[in-house]
């Protein structure tokens, strides 16, 4: 197989023909005919955070659809995180979900539960979780609120290696809030402060550095999130983080009282939040972007903000956003930057570097996507290849689009000009 007429993401200035050969290796690249390229070629990305609700969510998403939505953003490799029915909490768990993923167009790794059932009171075994080769634990969609439980997951994981993912909300202080709290008052609705986020981050922080267990924090959505991260990372402390595409690009002025479009947890913040987050994904106190993919039902999501769903669909979506994040004033794209927080470190991160978020070079298997830098288009959920339409961005103007996406040679998403 020959993919003819690309740039390279880290060169650029070349048009190259790229050679696979039967293996699903890169065997050689040469320079192309053609004169001019609109196609750009990174590695495939790897999405850390991703929804696919089976089982127990499938009239929301299924591993069949949430891994075609995937490839389809440009996407290999996705974590799937265990807020199902039943929770991913033990090893017959995990192989269920990897023997129901086999086939996928893109490689599910599972994320274990923290707690058995998610229900923040008992740790899930994790020598024999991390005997079958689970990676991270998370009890995502909750808090592990309590600490003494944090530092015993956290000393674990120093031992036998391995990430804990926390979804940074104390209960106490965000309760059951839905929006930002400088703009809840006015929408009537029960606030979700900043700082319920960031007292977490703080004092997961502390445990970290107490136990050299790694910690990643989930969905970064406050400047003040920020800053403590990077303090934490100027002490050499053992954490990564991540932003979602909608954390570094809508605001909490989005969202209105009678309308769940905008409701995500945690919840749209400020303009000054939105550009602390974006500065601190470029300087790289922000590790990745993970797309936090939660897909969800019409039924649940068309409410009024008080009432409706959590979440946002984000697979399909995210490679534009980020795109766009990363472009200057003259319209030039980090490619590199790119391939770094969707592909190379989420790979290290999620312990899967020897398969995906590989060089484009002679030798390393062909799993990469190719981006069409010139391919303006609207967002429109209902094309969407994921079971749910629930995109913030709809009615967006995108001007950068997945063209096609391989996994070790084979080409498992070829794209649409009509599709958007």
């Amino acid at each position: 197989m020959i993919i003819e007429a690309v740039r390279i993401f880290d060169d650029p200035g070349r048009i190259v023909d790229l050679h696979v050969d039967e293996s699903g290796r890169l065997s050689a690249i040469t320079g192309s005919a053609a004169q001019r390229s609109a196609l750009v070629v990174l590695p495939a990305f790897v999405d850390l955070h991703t929804h696919l609700r089976e089982p127990g969510g499938e009239d929301a998403e299924s591993i069949e659809s949430g891994t075609r939505a995937a490839v389809a953003g440009g996407f290999s490799d996705v974590f799937a995180m265990p807020n199902t029915e039943p929770a991913t909490d033990d090893v017959d768990k995990v192989l269920r979900l990897r023997r129901a993923a086999r086939h996928s167009r893109a490689r599910v790794h599972p994320i274990a539960a923290a707690t058995v059932g998610r229900a923040g009171r008992r740790l899930v075994d994790v020598e024999a979780l991390r005997a079958h080769g689970v990676s991270v634990f998370s009890d995502d969609g909750s808090c592990l609120d309590d600490p003494a439980l944090v530092e015993d997951l956290l000393r674990r994981l120093a031992r036998l290696g391995g990430v804990f993912a926390q979804h940074a909300q104390s209960t106490a202080l965000a309760g059951a809030g839905v929006a930002n709290a400088r703009v809840a008052s006015r929408l009537g609705v029960v606030p979700w402060p900043e700082e319920a986020e960031e007292t977490v981050i703080a004092r997961d922080v502390a445990l970290a550095e107490a136990t050299g267990g790694h910690l990643h924090v989930c969905h970064v959505s406050t400047a003040g999130s920020v800053e403590i991260i990077r303090d934490a990372k100027r002490r050499g402390a053992p954490v990564t983080a991540e932003a979602t595409p909608h954390h570094l690009v809508l605001t909490d002025e989005l969202v209105s009282a009678d309308d769940g479009r905008f409701k995500v947890n945690p919840p749209l913040r400020g303009p000054s939040d939105v550009e602390a987050v974006r500065r601190g994904l470029r300087d790289g106190t922000i590790d990745i972007v993970a797309t936090d993919h939660a897909p969800h039902p019409a039924a649940r999501k068309n409410r009024p903000l008080a009432d409706a769903a959590f979440g946002f669909t984000a697979l399909e979506t995210a490679l534009p956003i980020v795109a766009e994040v990363f472009e200057d004033a003259a319209g030039t794209v980090d490619w590199p930057a790119v391939a770094r927080v969707m592909a190379h470190r989420p790979a290290e991160i999620g312990g899967i570097a020897g398969i995906a978020g590989r060089p484009v070079a002679v030798g390393e298997p062909a799993t990469v996507t190719l981006i069409r830098t010139d391919d303006s288009r609207v967002v429109r959920g209902a094309r969407h290849v994921s079971r749910s339409a629930n995109t913030p961005f709809e009615d967006r103007v995108v001007r950068y689009s997945v063209e096609a996406t391989w996994v070790d040679g084979q080409q498992v998403f070829r794209g649409s000009r009509e599709r958007s």
